[in-house]
């Protein structure tokens, strides 16, 4: 994490988050690819319990708003 960041968690509150596919590569450009995301997702938010808001799926990244999972912290590590 860069330094000067603090992370707040456990915090009863929602979070946005921000990620991208590895080197900004558009791995989630065609509809495929993006249903394998949006199922997985799901499986995820069934195993922590966890409620999505909201999410946009672009073809370099992903934005997501969510709540804080109950059985585990959003940095992880999740094990898949």
């Amino acid at each position: 994490m860069p330094s000067g960041l603090r992370r707040f968690q456990q915090s009863g509150q929602s979070h946005f988050l921000t990620f991208s596919c590895y080197r900004r590569q558009p791995k989630l450009s065609s509809p495929d690819a993006c249903d394998q995301f949006v199922q997985c997702l799901e499986d995820m938010r069934r195993r922590f319990a966890m409620c999505i808001y909201g999410y946009v799926v672009m073809p370099e990244h992903v934005h997501l708003l969510v709540n804080e999972p109950e059985s585990a912290a959003l940095a992880g590590p999740f094990i898949f």
